[in-house]
């Protein structure tokens, strides 16, 4: 019997001093995750990696992306970790009128990550008081010193209500590989009607407005695809695409 409560005995300690060994290994694994956590806070952050999406063309440069980030929260070398708020980091870079979107990461060695899209421009207007681009969205761009796009030229005084009908316009050439490289400007009257010119050949397309628009640029496309193999075709001085059912053409 006393074998057997001995046996109790040494086998209740084996079994303490395992759990007890246990604890003790999960505070130190505990205390070491804690201090490498608080000393991962004070870490200084290392030089920001920019990627831009989309398109290869820098409106902005990776430079005027660090020097935004740096005027807003000082150098690098004095941001730490846990005093930087990348909500605050994006909200700095979309505020920049030729940012649209911004995404920024900090990964675990310190590493400062920023992802930026540029917005991207459909034509630049030209109103006699100044000249700026519009994007993709209908919103005002500055023209960059850095880069120039290849868009159409619209003269117009832009007003709300034929702003919208304008935009459509500019984002069906955009979107089409065709009318991207042959509409090269874009006059807008009073009436909101459109005058366009070619790249290739010195003739107007008297386009209307924007109604029925997806009729209207196939006929074009139609007209110019059997016109060009035609040497009548540089001898037209307007295209009129406003009878949808048929593209009446005036020579010079």
């Amino acid at each position: 019997m006393s074998e057997s409560i001995e046996n109790k005995k040494s086998f209740f300690k084996k079994t303490l001093f395992k759990k007890v060994g246990f604890i003790c290994m999960l505070l130190v694994f505990c205390f070491l995750y804690l201090f490498g956590l608080e000393r991962n806070k004070k870490r200084n952050i290392s030089k920001p990696e920019i990627e831009f999406i989309g398109e290869n063309t820098l409106f902005i440069t990776e430079d005027s992306v660090n020097k935004l980030l740096i005027e807003n929260f000082g150098s690098r070398k004095t941001i730490t970790k846990e005093n930087l708020v990348l909500n605050k980091l994006e909200s700095v870079l979309t505020s920049h009128p030729i940012i649209e979107s911004a995404e920024v990461s900090v990964t675990t060695d310190g590493k400062l990550k920023a992802q930026v899209k540029q917005r991207t421009p459909v034509a630049r207007i030209y109103d006699q008081e100044s000249s700026y681009y519009i994007d993709y969205q209908g919103k005002i761009m500055p023209l960059s010193n850095n880069y120039s796009a290849r868009v159409p030229l619209v003269s117009a005084r832009l007003k709300s209500e034929s702003k919208e009908n304008l935009i459509e316009v500019l984002r069906y050439i955009y979107n089409d590989e065709f009318l991207k490289k042959n509409i090269i400007s874009i006059e807008m009257k009073e009436d909101k009607s459109m005058l366009m010119k070619n790249r290739n050949y010195d003739f107007t397309i008297d386009f209307g407005t924007s109604s029925q628009m997806d009729r209207k640029f196939n006929n074009y496309k139609a007209f110019f695809q059997k016109a060009s193999q035609d040497s009548l075709i540089e001898k037209y001085g307007v295209i009129n695409l406003q009878f949808t059912r048929q593209v009446v053409c005036t020579k010079k």
